[in-house]
């Protein structure tokens, strides 16, 4: 669909409204979604080389928060017209009407800049233009040209969620190394095996609202393909923090086996045909991801705050 059709059918389709309560504009910063970059980003601050202050780390860690929550409020101004037509999103606060495109822009840009200027003049620069970079690629890149344009936009737009602790780890060194671009690998191919699980079981919502997920475009069979592939070349990504020498053998070892169950769970999808067996898998192995990403930085973190990183992943080889 053409996006003046798109921009014009927006228009039409959404309520009048506005001025909603507190709780409206809370909802716009999509918390669930923030709540992953906050603790991702905080694990990059706190595996990062050297030391911040507990102030300056705390700043650092809000303005990420609010970035976050600043791209989550001009992704659902500008797709307003698609949350509208999914059941999963049409109780968002623009398409139910409790608040406007107009307000929830204006609360995105303001956010956006508050939080890009606040971590460049109280933490550095760096910091600051990997955040502003981070909005940009999920507002303008993700949101606004790949999501109804290519069955691929997660793959590439997974990037924007991937960044949240190369920024942490930025905000402790000043710069950006390849340690920090491991963590970002490993979200960056968390994210199609998990989203395409639940695109699985929502690709009627996609198909009607007009975008090119790939259940959608590809099919059932080819996404479960692809969730496989990706689970493969996830597995051995996690890995990198202990070949690289910043994690240790308690990481190797329990993201080793948490891998196996992800694999595990992927090989059982793909093994799936279409219908209620396939929407069983597909959200078992999607519930099973946010707990997986979720204990893979808790271990790193676990590790720095205790010194069991200090135990080198060689560990847990066999003495020759």
């Amino acid at each position: 669909m053409p996006d003046t059709a798109i921009s014009s059918e927006r228009a039409r389709a959404l309520p009048d409204g506005g001025m909603g309560t507190a709780r409206d504009f809370f909802e716009l910063l999509k918390p669930r979604v923030m709540s992953l970059v906050i603790f991702t980003a905080l694990v990059g601050i706190a595996v990062a080389p050297g030391g911040i202050h507990p102030v300056i780390g705390f700043t650092a860690l809000l303005c990420i928060a609010v970035g976050a929550g600043a791209s989550g409020a001009l992704n659902m101004w500008y797709d307003a017209d698609i949350d509208a037509r999914m059941a999963r999103t049409e109780n968002r606060p623009i398409p139910s009407g409790r608040v406007t495109p107009g307000e929830a822009a204006g609360f995105g840009a303001i956010l956006s800049v508050f939080s890009v200027m606040t971590m460049g003049v109280l933490v550095n620069w760096v910091a600051a233009a990997l955040l502003a970079f981070t909005i940009f690629f999920y507002v303008a890149i993700y949101t606004m040209w790949l999501k109804r344009r290519t069955p691929q936009n997660i793959v590439i737009g997974g990037a924007a969620g991937a960044f949240p602790p190369m920024i942490g780890w930025a905000a402790v060194t000043g710069s950006v190394s390849l340690e920090s671009a491991a963590l970002f690998l490993i979200i960056f191919m968390w994210t199609p095996p998990h989203f395409w699980a639940l695109a699985l079981c929502r690709s009627g919502d996609y198909e009607k609202a007009g975008v090119p997920m790939l259940p959608v475009v590809a099919g059932e069979k080819k996404t479960r393909g692809q969730i496989m592939l990706y689970s493969l070349a996830l597995v051995p990504v996690t890995l990198l923090p202990g070949l690289m020498g910043f994690a240790g053998a308690l990481y190797m070892g329990a993201t080793a086996a948490l891998g196996l169950g992800f694999l595990w769970l992927a090989f059982g999808l793909w093994r799936t045909r279409a219908g209620a067996a396939q929407e069983k898998a597909a959200m078992r192995l999607f519930g099973y991801s946010i707990v997986y990403l979720f204990l893979i930085f808790s271990l790193l973190l676990i590790e720095k705050m205790t010194g069991l990183g200090a135990l080198p992943a060689s560990a847990l080889l066999p003495a020759m």
